[in-house]
């Protein structure tokens, strides 16, 4: 699809020639400090997603990584809260900037629901797989351990089937913990971290020794890729779709369609700091 400007980024554009005459300062400055709608800022958001999935990578992986490295040293119970303390402060501190996303499967979801533009899920998608691919090779290296210590496998004794499903399942309750905050712009805020976090946590706690309670095909692919082993992944691919888009139908049963503002805004990120005009001396 193209990715010429929308409406509003070009609006944005005009709203900040307008502030730099107001506040005397050059336009490219004002363009910099607020111009995150304007299409020459697009990479803030990439690298947002980039970071945010290398953080998520780098605890989720890095937990079974250790523990093996270091004989069991990292709990099960640990290994599975980590991911979603960690989610939560990325909502924290990063939900302006991108809506922090983290996973393909909540990009899609969201363009889905018609609060996500359909042209920015590829670049989204990019710099989330880049950013696991990079943790998944820095653990490699920097822990000295295979990466396959870090991915998720079915349990023993579980079927492809029965881990697709299990999948299924847990992604569609994290989607729509993310869509039900976000519909009330909360996925930029305390409620929505609180929330998406603490799901990933509790999803961990019950799942995790059925699937590892991915949720997320670059938390897999990531370790996938680097060890080079794909004897399990396509659970983690058609798992976490299937529940993602039963919790696009299911949204739009709990609360219609989509492509509202408070929605739109917590799935895109935006951040218009007030800047204040420099006093005359």
């Amino acid at each position: 699809m193209s990715d010429s400007p929308s409406d509003e980024e070009q609006l944005e554009v005009v709203e900040n020639a307008t502030r730099a005459r107001i506040l005397g300062l050059p336009q490219v400055m004002v363009a910099l400090l607020t111009g995150f709608d304007d299409p020459r800022q697009k990479w803030r958001r990439w690298f947002s997603e980039f970071m945010g999935t290398f953080l998520l990578v780098a605890v989720a992986a890095g937990a079974g990584m250790v523990n093996q490295r270091f004989d069991d040293s990292v709990g099960r119970v640990a290994a599975v809260i980590a991911p979603g303390l960690m989610v939560m402060a990325m909502i924290m501190f990063m939900g302006k900037v991108s809506g922090a996303h983290f996973n393909p499967v909540v990009s899609i979801a969201f363009a889905l629901r018609g609060d996500f533009p359909w042209h920015r899920v590829p670049p989204y998608v990019i710099a989330q797989l880049l950013g696991a691919l990079a943790a998944a090779a820095f653990l490699q290296v920097v822990i000295d351990t295979s990466a396959t210590a870090g991915s998720t496998y079915p349990g023993a004794g579980v079927s492809t089937w029965s881990a697709i499903l299990m999948e299924a399942l847990l992604t569609f309750g994290l989607l729509s913990v993310i869509l039900g905050t976000a519909s009330g712009a909360q996925n930029i805020g305390i409620i929505g971290a609180l929330g998406v976090g603490g799901y990933i946590a509790l999803a961990g706690l019950w799942a995790s020794p059925f699937t590892g309670a991915s949720m997320n095909p670059f938390r897999t692919l990531g370790p996938d890729v680097v060890a080079w082993d794909f004897s399990s992944y396509w659970v983690y691919v058609i798992g976490p779709l299937m529940g993602g888009l039963l919790a696009v139908g299911a949204a739009w049963l709990l609360r219609g369609p989509g492509g509202g503002k408070s929605g739109s805004l917590a799935a895109q990120g935006v951040i218009h700091p007030i800047i204040a005009k420099p006093e005359k001396e």
